[in-house]
């Protein structure tokens, strides 16, 4: 309110509409310089923006919607992945067990038989290899670890691809057919890292890793140890723990696994045992198996690596020139072999190795050695075949040996710690052998004896060889030319 001379009031308002006041408070009219007066209207422009937000959203989320579809998508196809490698695994299983009946009946209508059938078998055995499916001889192992550090994909579908997957089916087959003393788990891995190369197609930045996972499945699947799958990716295959492949391997294991006892069934490789050491004197079975399996599978890395390449002189000249007639002759030692043994020394020897493990000591004292023999003729001759259950084999001979020094400690007991032993020695991976075996025979009352033997036989093994014989031979075929 103003005063009633049109003074201004402090705190009061203007008392006429229009017009302010001067510096000693009377009113006065509008200064044009400082209130222009307003010009023609405009009206601000509409950006189109707007206009186009409800477009802008749809093209992002159908961006999303094919992001998401394309995970799903490869979601899909890896679970697809290892049911295949499941399916493999339980295939290579029924037709390995077919294959060895039918050698066996070959014997019982003539124990000479394997004089003509085994040389011919492996001379037309490692003549396919070469010529039809290179890169598949021997365990199958090797090459997905090479795999997995090569990086060209044209390279890896040489030891991982479609037609290495069906040759190592076909000759794994074939060579237990014939009798050689070979295994289906190794070539169940390959055909394993095979599938989810594959699969890998779709997403190149994880082919290393879902070659990894499809190893690791094949393990499981092979011996319905799922957690031995894993351990042996992380130990053995990969050598480190990869958080971001971690997802891959479990999955995978998973899968596999599922087919494998929908098929199946959930089973022990070699049965269930309850047998363990007692205190005492018994547990000085640990040190003797430890350090004989240990050297053991040390000489049996050490052959396979020089062979023929470390071969000096005239005999390995004459080995890498005839290679066809080098593994016919070693088809016809692993005859002598099978007959000096009463046939015990053909095929994975997985029967006579679970035979052992329940105490039914049933072979003669020299079915390991004759086993060594054979396993190690089988795998130097070019022949497509795993090393892994003839591995086991000869370790359960070897303990059931060295059992007759300690006649007090249970059988089984002894030849678990000798299987254990003799296969730490060979692959020189402690934690891979005691838990597969521990989990093959649901035995965890021998866990630490196991872990004990697996660790002095690794060391015992280098003394030998430096390295195992996967990660060793692995460097042929990432040097071939070597």
């Amino acid at each position: 309110m103003g005063g009633p001379w049109g003074l201004a009031v402090p705190g009061g308002a203007a008392i006429e509409s229009g017009r302010g006041m001067n510096d000693v408070g009377l009113r006065r009219g509008p200064n044009p310089a400082k209130n222009p007066p307003p010009t023609c209207y405009k009206p601000p422009m509409r950006s189109p923006i707007p206009l186009l937000k409800p477009f802008v959203l749809a093209g992002r989320n159908l961006r999303l919607a094919q992001v998401l579809g394309r995970r799903w998508q490869r979601q899909v196809i890896f679970m697809v992945g290892g049911l295949i490698v499941g399916l493999a695994g339980v295939g290579l299983a029924l037709g390995a067990d077919e294959a060895q009946r039918l050698y066996f009946s070959l014997l019982r209508w003539s124990p000479y038989a394997g004089f003509v059938v085994t040389p011919l078998g492996f001379g037309l055995a490692a003549y396919v290899t070469r010529r039809f499916f290179p890169n598949t001889q021997g365990s199958g192992i090797p090459q997905a670890i090479a795999a997995r550090q090569i990086e060209a994909s044209g390279d890896r579908a040489k030891l991982v691809g479609l037609r290495a997957a069906v040759g190592k089916i076909l000759l794994t087959l074939a060579g237990l057919c014939f009798g050689a003393s070979i295994g289906r788990e190794g070539p169940t891995v390959q055909v394993g890292a095979s599938v989810m190369f594959l699969i890998g197609r779709l997403s190149p930045r994880r082919q290393p890793g879902l070659i990894l996972a499809g190893a690791a499945a094949g393990v499981a699947a092979a011996f319905n140890t799922p957690l031995a799958g894993i351990v042996f990716a992380i130990e053995e295959m990969s050598r480190s723990f990869d958080v971001r492949t971690s997802g891959l391997v479990i999955g995978a294991v998973i899968l596999a696994g599922l087919f494998s006892l929908a098929t199946m069934g959930n089973y022990t490789y070699f049965g269930t045992t309850a047998a363990m050491l007692s205190p005492g004197l018994d547990w000085l079975a640990i040190l003797v198996c430890g350090v004989v399996g240990g050297l053991a599978g040390g000489l049996f890395s050490r052959i396979l690596i020089a062979t023929p390449t470390g071969i000096p002189g005239r005999a390995g000249a004459w080995i890498r020139a005839h290679a066809i007639q080098f593994a016919a002759a070693c088809g016809l030692l692993v005859a002598v072999c099978g007959f000096l043994s009463d046939g015990a020394t053909s095929g994975t020897g997985y029967a006579y190795a679970r035979e052992l493990v329940h105490s039914h000591h049933s072979l003669m004292f020299i079915f390991a050695p004759l086993k060594f023999i054979a396993t190690t003729l089988s795998a130097i001759s070019g022949l497509p075949g795993g090393i892994f259950s003839p591995s086991l084999s000869v370790g359960a001979g070897i303990g059931a040996d060295l059992a007759q020094l300690f006649p007090a400690a249970p059988l089984s007991a002894i030849v678990l710690i000798g299987m254990v032993s003799y296969f730490a020695g060979v692959v020189q991976a402690p934690i891979t052998s005691f838990v597969i075996v521990s989990e093959m025979t649901d035995n965890h009352a021998m866990l630490l004896p196991l872990m004990a033997a697996a660790l002095i036989a690794t060391a015992s093994s280098k003394l030998i060889c430096r390295d195992g014989v996967y990660h060793a031979l692995s460097h042929r075929f990432l040097h071939p030319e070597e």
